[in-house]
């Protein structure tokens, strides 16, 4: 017989989280900007402290005591990351500095090599500046020609269009698995195969799907999927490119120095194997130490769990702040994430955060380094509130109630 599974108790996950404790301009802290970065729990905190106080010392270069357990820690984090995307091996995962160098790592040592005029890398409206701006600097470094999928006015992509704009001369598709602008879903799974029909690769930037989402890179079908752990309850400063090891064998290093290297010399040097061949110079091993501890502590939670928590958070918070005269939710996707963007009329979202912000209620504000998606809306910024694992009920009110404070203000 089958047990129910035990209902999610985030009062106990709040108190893995110290931050949450404290006040902001004489209130409770309400922390609502998860996509920006999420908060870390003490899992995270002790053992980045853990390492830093017993084990720091550089990898891969020592044979005392203190470089071999760094070395383990480091690799073993790399293991726990290959278990977290389900990659087939070690050789697939690269750690990176985040998100944003993964992809520049791919543009400049996947695309620019391989790509010239007539090829055509394609995105969509809904990208990150992360997303777009590699892609343009290989455009103008190859002469290929950057085209760009449409979305519609509930902040979707239009599949069919994205779909026609697949060619024989589409070498490269980059798509953001979920709008850090607007929380829509897209469908990856359809991109992909659409995508390796016409013979072309597919980069997934899964920034802001780690924390929603289990990942399985192999069910996926993706070629290169890239996040970063500080969106993942994890330290900043790292992050994974998972490549297809047969891609990563043949792409160039992308930066030269210590650790890439196997020999060197003034007339050549040779390069190591997967995956340090990508990883030159000393590593950030504690935040790889940290960021296996906050896969650690997700997957504790539950990722199935955490996601429908906050699924019921937005839909709250979607059906309250609907009820607001003269706020107007930008991005109203069937399939979303834990993120809800808005404007206030008569209020710039700059001064809307800072209202928010002295009722102790964190948003961002802001384009959300999205901007072509606000010019699609005509809109120079919009608020935007994220959930979290640690966020309830109470806080989407704290946020209602501060919304208040500012028609007030604003009439």
């Amino acid at each position: 017989m089958s047990t129910a599974a035990a209902p999610f108790d985030v009062t106990r996950v709040r108190r893995d989280f110290p931050i949450l404790a404290q006040q902001v301009n004489g209130h409770p802290l309400v922390y609502l900007d998860s996509a920006a970065s999420g908060q870390r729990p003490n899992a995270v905190l002790r053992a980045v402290e853990r390492y830093e106080t017993h084990h720091h010392s550089n990898v891969h270069r020592g044979v005392h005591a203190l470089s071999q357990a760094a070395t383990e820690a480091f690799e073993g984090a790399r293991e726990r990351a290959r278990r977290f995307l389900n990659a087939r091996s070690r050789r697939e995962i690269v750690f990176v500095r985040g998100t944003t160098e993964g992809i520049n790592l791919v543009a400049q040592a996947l695309a620019r090599p391989r790509l010239g005029p007539g090829d055509e890398i394609l995105i969509t409206g809904l990208e990150h500046h992360a997303n777009i701006v590699p892609w343009q600097m290989v455009c103008e470094q190859t002469g290929c020609t950057l085209k760009v999928a449409p979305i519609d006015r509930r902040g979707e992509l239009d599949l069919d269009r994205f779909l026609g704009q697949l060619t024989a001369r589409t070498r490269l598709v980059a798509v953001a698995h979920v709008s850090n602008a607007l929380g829509t879903i897209l469908p990856v799974e359809r991109i992909v195969q659409a995508a390796h029909s016409c013979g072309a690769l597919v980069l997934l930037d899964g920034a802001q799907a780690v924390p929603h989402t289990a990942i399985d890179v192999q069910a996926l079908g993706c070629d290169f999927y890239a996040f970063s752990g500080h969106k993942l309850y994890g330290p900043t400063g790292i992050g994974v490119l998972f490549g297809r090891e047969e891609l990563l064998e043949e792409m160039p290093p992308w930066q030269g120095g210590g650790d890439m290297i196997r020999t060197v010399s003034f007339e050549k040097s040779t390069y190591n194997d997967l995956p340090w061949k990508f990883e030159a110079g000393t590593p950030n091993i504690s935040g790889a130490v940290g960021l296996a501890a906050a896969m650690d502590y997700l997957e504790g939670l539950g990722i199935e769990a955490v996601a429908a928590h906050e699924q019921r958070l937005l839909a709250l918070a979607t059906a309250e702040l609907s009820r607001i005269p003269g706020l107007q939710i930008i991005g109203t996707a069937a399939h979303k994430a834990a993120v809800l963007s808005f404007t206030l009329s008569g209020c710039h979202p700059h001064d809307l955060g800072t209202i928010l912000d002295s009722e102790g209620v964190a948003i961002r504000t802001g384009h959300h380094c999205a901007m072509p998606v606000m010019t699609f809306f005509d809109i120079p910024a919009t608020a935007r509130a994220s959930f979290g694992c640690y966020n309830t009920e109470a806080d989407v009110y704290a946020l209602v109630a501060a919304l208040g404070k500012a028609r007030e203000v604003f009439g």
